[in-house]
């Protein structure tokens, strides 16, 4: 049986570009899908465009994750769930990897019938960041501590991300407004290099890889979190890393001017979100913290705050693995409670 893929027995999850909504768009990591049915088969079509990387796709199938490579540009078949007898099943269909590619569903086939959508938390947490918060080479965990090995994607998993991991350990839902290689602003970092795209034109758009078409923007109306990360300041080092050299001097303080008009954006968007500032353990020049500290103190917003890893800028040369994702999750989990965030009382967790 063919399934509408704008029934309202089924649950999306993240920033979509649903215009037709019979064949919705994916762009960000960990945009997902997930539906229950009872039956004994489910097939996903989907459709790729690629920039680079071998893309796949992940899915958490009756709480088992599998992984399932696209065909670099064109359709492919995803066999979801194919038993002898039938049984109710839980299916999420998530992205792992950021715009290196762009899916489109095409067509979803039960056996059976479905279930009703499962509820959604009330909690709701939103990141914005690089190819750490993507969760990029984190599950070559043959290299913890240690520089990235080759590779061409295949360890890359927004599941493992740290926001993702956090936002699980509060039975919350997620958004992952994350790129690889992004800086904050416009001619800096490594995305879309030689013309490099900083996170202050990304933030609120839905398409906006400059190789695969014209952006797009969000309406921010649809879907407001309580809890805002912003994990920015890593790639914000390249072409030249200005900030240990001269933390006052003319560059530095054009980023800190560029860094709290992102702030006052992310504010105007959501007046009551808790805003959290961060860096990641990657290492990286401690006067980019100092810096972020200075833009937090002088903003006076109580609802605005900076959080230091303990590990922070020191814990890697390389992408984090999945147990650094932990520990950092394990660290922004605690932060977050802290914050007394206004309907997030316990239970943490559903039954």
């Amino acid at each position: 049986m063919q399934i509408a893929l704008d029934s309202k027995a089924l649950c999306y999850t993240g920033r979509i570009d649903d215009r037709d909504p019979k064949r919705p768009e994916w762009v960000f990591p960990a945009t997902s899908l997930r539906f229950r049915f009872r039956g004994t088969r489910a097939a996903l079509w989907v459709t790729n465009r690629n920039v680079y990387d071998q893309n796949t796709l992940g899915a958490v199938i009756d709480g088992v994750q599998m992984r399932f490579d696209l065909n670099d540009n064109g359709q492919t078949v995803l066999p979801l769930v194919s038993e002898e007898t039938e049984s109710e099943h839980d299916v999420l269909v998530f992205k792992r990897m950021d715009s290196c590619h762009e899916v489109i569903l095409e067509r979803l086939e039960i056996s059976g019938g479905l279930l009703p959508a499962p509820e959604r938390p009330r909690r709701r947490i939103e990141v914005y960041g690089d190819s750490v918060s993507a969760g990029e080479v984190s599950e070559a965990v043959h290299c913890i501590g240690r520089l990235d090995p080759p590779n061409n994607g295949e360890f890359s998993n927004s599941w493992y991300s740290f926001g993702w991991l956090t936002a699980r350990n509060l039975n919350a839902e997620f958004h992952d407004i994350a790129q690889g290689g992004i800086a904050l602003m416009d001619g800096t970092g490594w995305f879309g290099e030689p013309n490099a795209v900083g996170m202050e034109s990304v933030w609120d758009k839905v398409h906006y890889h400059p190789y695969l078409g014209q952006p797009s923007r969000w309406d921010f109306s649809r879907w407001t979190p309580q809890a805002v990360i912003v994990a920015l300041g890593q790639n914000d080092s390249h072409p030249v890393d200005y900030m240990p050299i001269a933390p006052d001097g003319t560059h530095a303080r054009r980023w800190q001017a560029h860094y709290e008009q992102f702030l006052k954006a992310l504010r105007g968007a959501y007046p009551d979100a808790h805003i959290v500032c961060c860096t990641t353990i990657l290492e990286h020049a401690p006067e980019w913290d100092d810096s972020i500290e200075q833009v937090c103190k002088a903003m006076g917003d109580p609802k605005t705050t900076q959080y230091r890893f303990r590990r922070n800028g020191r814990g890697t040369p390389g992408h984090l693995r999945i147990p650094e994702h932990e520990e950092m999750a394990a660290e922004l989990t605690a932060y977050l409670k802290s914050l007394h965030i206004e309907g997030w009382d316990e239970p943490w967790h559903n039954d």
